[in-house]
């Protein structure tokens, strides 16, 4: 099978030839910008910079000779800008706090403190205050949050929706040209569409604007949830609305030429828990999903893609109802969220896209053949009967010594029959 046969028997719960692979097809299911440095050094591929896709998380572009390495079955397409609102073009050197020069965009602007700390501004404009911390020695950029103070009369949920818009006839061009890019490979392929999630925390603060308005608080945003529920539902509401029209038109100019979309990134999992009760989830969240979700199913042949870290077993049943066939990171350390007991109970009904090797603890801290014991019992639990794509709880950290990450890549092959 080729990598998009692969992918599509996984998607449609069939057996294919061996468990699909994805690294760095999205924002949560990808590799740190050092790992992919370290990785190229490791298998002697040709010294280049790794371009930075992802300034948030520091995340890297696996370019396509590291995918063969590794077997990788998938390609990405992530938007034309990036969260802090600007595109990944014309790209020049940056230097990480651990030293390693990599590749960002002319747009990355950056200031820097006292204490060493790094400063990003949204649309690398540095005249406005900056929306990223980046501290001395971090892997990451934390968000500034900038909110103004709450007036309830003036309250406005148009506020919230600033970043949201019809889409651009600069990114439908940038979407057909990606596709061209990915069908040349064979690979199958996941596109990151945005503007689907709703309520994302790594969202809420607005990274890309100069002056957020509306609620932009995360503790305020959770809080509002309860307290200001009808203001929320008038944000989704406005927000599904856009997301469908511009589906129509992404769909106008692509086809059925992406095999899954990146729907939602939001959170509703803690390390222990859920975030809300699944009655909650019903009533302010599934009726907006549906409709994105049954337009997708109803016009395309995508599969529908929901990320949501923790112990969310809990709401499965509610992200089934809502739509939704891929489930990620699947984050098999948290309570409720066993292999055998995900696959056994949903396995039917949703594509489990991670669980594949845990990032907090196995990964980075394990020896190699801790590593390679998850692999082969993850694989083996998730890959029966299809509906198992692989890849890690998570994106792959900075920390994470490369003998795991090579050690999980030759679990995997054995595991495939080193196809």
């Amino acid at each position: 099978m080729t990598g998009k046969e692969r992918l599509r028997a996984a998607l449609e719960h069939k057996q294919p030839d061996a468990v699909p692979i994805d690294l760095g097809g999205t924002s949560v299911t990808g590799i740190s910008a050092v790992c992919i440095a370290a990785l190229r050094d490791y298998y002697g591929l040709e010294k280049r910079l790794v371009k930075v896709f992802d300034p948030l998380q520091l995340i890297g572009i696996v370019d396509d000779d590291l995918k063969e390495v590794l077997g990788i079955d998938i390609d990405g397409i992530v938007g034309r800008t990036n969260i802090f609102g600007f595109a990944n073009e014309n790209w020049k050197p940056w230097r990480l706090p651990n030293g390693l020069e990599v590749l960002v965009s002319e747009h990355f602007n950056t200031t820097v403190d006292d204490e060493d700390s790094t400063y990003l501004y949204p649309q690398g404009d540095t005249t406005v205050p900056p929306s990223g911390k980046l501290p001395k020695d971090g892997f990451y950029f934390d968000a500034i949050i900038r909110q103004d103070p709450i007036d309830e009369e003036k309250l406005n949920p148009e506020d919230n929706l600033e970043e949201f818009g019809p889409i651009s006839e600069e990114d439908l061009v940038y979407f057909e040209s990606e596709v061209r890019r990915c069908c040349a490979s064979g690979r199958g392929i996941v596109a990151s569409l945005g503007g689907m999630a709703l309520g994302d925390i790594a969202l809420v603060p607005g990274l890309g604007l100069k002056h957020p308005k509306g609620i932009r608080d995360i503790e305020e945003w959770y809080i509002s949830t309860v307290t200001r529920r009808d203001y929320i539902k008038k944000v989704f509401e406005r927000q599904t609305e856009i997301a469908l029209q511009n589906l129509e038109k992404i769909f106008e100019r692509v086809g059925n030429a992406f095999d899954a979309v990146f729907i939602c990134g939001t959170d509703f999992g803690t390390q222990s828990s859920t975030f809300c009760s699944l009655d909650s989830f019903r009533d302010l969240y599934l009726p907006y999903y549906r409709r994105m979700n049954d337009w997708i199913h109803q016009n395309t042949t995508w599969k529908t893609f929901k990320h949501s870290c923790g112990a969310v077993e809990p709401l499965i049943e509610g992200f089934i109802e809502a739509g939704f066939d891929i489930l990620n990171p699947v984050q098999i350390s948290a309570p409720g969220m066993e292999p055998e007991k995900l696959k056994q109970k949903y396995g039917d009904r949703l594509v489990f896209w991670g669980g594949g090797v845990d990032t907090q603890k196995t990964l980075p801290f394990g020896t190699p053949q801790q590593v390679r014991e998850e692999v082969l019992r993850s694989c083996e639990i998730f890959g029966k009967g299809g509906g198992f794509v692989f890849n890690t709880v998570h994106n792959i950290q900075a920390n994470t010594p490369v003998e795991n990450i090579v050690a999980m890549f030759e679990a995997i092959k054995e595991f495939n029959g080193a196809r």
